[in-house]
């Protein structure tokens, strides 16, 4: 090594000399030249960088040699650390039989140990994995274990309940198709069972809105009531009579109710829709729910499904309510009805109002909208959401508090429609509970709760409203609180009430 360190110094002396010669040699044949200005700015900046270029050669050659020299040296060690193991090795090959015995409890002795060892690692791995688990994840786990989901089956409710509407929608046309009473089109599944929750444990409600439209020789005019409560949306049908003089049906002339002969107008007092469902010019809701009771009970032993379910029809003075059972199994379903506002998905419909309204008064129903927005939220989410059990563990909760399960609905619906998809899942849930008992005081504190359909701009695409729905101004649920001071005491104490019962549970998980 100070051999090979004496040759690199000479080296390096011999390189410096020739540069320095190299540099004497050009400046002398350029001095006495007339481009003396030329070399000063470029000559002598080549040569310069010619010396660095050198120097940075000869440092990268010397690095290496140092490298090499140090790889070299442990190789050495390492070649005589391994011909001392051999000697060691040879030496223990020639005590092996002496050693037997000793070889064998020692073999039972670390046998032993090795068994300790692995089980403090499984301890270890265990202890690692239980580390590991997401606290979130875990307390969502053990709140759903609690709770009492619906014993029925949803979907399998549902499925049922559309193949009967599908059935009787076949004879609904059978029997309807001569008359003058409203032509009733298939059913449509709405409320909580076919949105996918429900806010009973059993008994579930299955509802359905069949869409009716006027039937011959009559016209359906929606007309909004502007004489009752100004917060709310209702309206009334009229009916109106139109003049089928020049119209035939299946090569016969229509008969004309504005214009009828005199013997006919004798004899058909009775058929017409304003002598039989309206009163006063206007659809009446009671007269139709009970003309829909007598027509289910009048078709039902000719279904399939006669043979098996019992009917067995409930009192009802707004929809028809029946139950049907086998014995084994029960549905309870409730038949709405309505009519479409235009095109959209919006209905001025049968459904009942928690406040006394006439008979002839129809209520806004969006019932249809809020499915569709359900369904589309059910394609975006991820297959582990658990969005409609956070909705249906929050309505159970406030049970008894005074808020009604159409406000909870409100506020979920706001917060799905704002929240990703993927911020639903078990290590959320509790989260989100809070977020909507958080949402519902903050809107009792400023008395506004707005609707999700009436006025939103930013439904999903495939929500149809009507224009006077869509560009409505806020329509406030919480209308009676600013109106009654002492309501709006009460809700802000219950709303209070329900977020102590949401921490306690979160702290008792904890």
């Amino acid at each position: 090594m100070e051999a090979r360190a004496k040759l690199q110094e000479e080296e390096k002396i011999r390189l410096e000399r020739e540069v320095e010669q190299l540099v004497l040699r050009q400046g002398a044949g350029a001095w006495g030249d007339l481009l003396w200005p030329a070399l000063q700015h470029g000559q002598v900046w080549a040569l310069a960088g010619l010396l660095l270029l050198l120097l940075a050669l000869w440092s990268i050659w010397r690095k290496r040699s140092l490298r090499r020299e140090e790889h070299a040296e442990e190789n050495g060690g390492a070649n005589e650390e391994e011909g001392r193991n051999v000697d060691a090795n040879e030496e223990a090959a020639g005590n092996e039989e002496g050693n037997d015995e000793n070889g064998e409890e020692n073999n039972d002795d670390g046998n032993a140990q090795e068994g300790n060892d692995v089980a403090a690692n499984a301890e270890g791995v265990v202890g690692n994995e239980f580390d590991n688990r997401d606290p979130y994840d875990d307390m969502g786990r053990r709140v759903l274990e609690h709770i009492r989901w619906p014993v029925q089956n949803l979907k399998k409710g549902c499925k049922w309940t559309s193949a009967l509407m599908e059935n009787y929608a076949i004879y609904f046309r059978l029997v309807l198709s001569n008359s003058f009473f409203p032509v009733l089109e298939p059913a449509i599944g709405v409320g909580s069972a076919f949105e996918g929750w429900s806010p009973r444990e059993q008994d579930v409600v299955y509802q359905v809105l069949i869409p009716m439209t006027s039937p011959r020789g009559h016209s359906f005019h929606v007309e909004l009531d502007t004489a009752g409560q100004t917060h709310v949306r209702n309206f009334r049908i009229r009916v109106q009579r139109e003049c089928t003089c020049s119209r035939e049906q299946r090569g016969k002339k229509m008969q004309c109710f504005l214009h009828p002969p005199e013997e006919e107008l004798r004899s058909n007092q009775d058929s017409s829709l304003l002598d039989t469902l309206c009163t006063d010019s206007y659809l009446d809701v009671q007269k139709t729910a009970r003309w829909f009771c007598q027509l289910v009970r009048a078709i039902w032993p000719a279904l399939p499904q006669s043979h098996n379910w019992h009917l067995m029809l409930l009192p009802s003075t707004r929809s028809c309510q029946f139950k049907v059972s086998n014995g084994r199994e029960s549905y309870r379903i409730e038949m709405l009805f309505g009519v479409r506002q235009g095109y959209s998905d919006v209905f001025v419909s049968s459904q009942p109002r928690h406040y006394h309204t006439s008979s002839t008064i129809w209520t806004e129903s969006y019932a249809v909208a809020e499915m569709k927005f359900f369904k589309y939220i059910a394609r975006q989410a991820p297959p582990d959401s658990l969005h409609l059990k956070c909705l249906q563990f929050f309505i159970r909760l406030q049970v008894g508090l005074g808020f009604s399960t159409y406000t909870a609905k409100t506020v979920f619906m706001h917060l799905l429609n704002i929240l990703p998809p993927s911020w639903w899942r078990r290590r959320h849930f509790m989260s989100r509970l809070l977020d909507m008992s958080k949402s519902l005081r903050a809107c009792v504190q400023m008395r506004q709760l707005n609707h999700f359909i009436v006025g939103n701009r930013r439904l999903p695409a495939g929500i149809s409203l009507p224009p006077d729905v869509l560009t409505a101004g806020n329509y406030n649920l919480f209308h009676d609180l600013v109106m009654d001071p002492v309501a709006h005491s009460q809700a802000m104490s219950q709303s209070v009430d329900l977020h102590r019962w949401l921490m306690r549970i979160i702290d008792n998980e904890e």
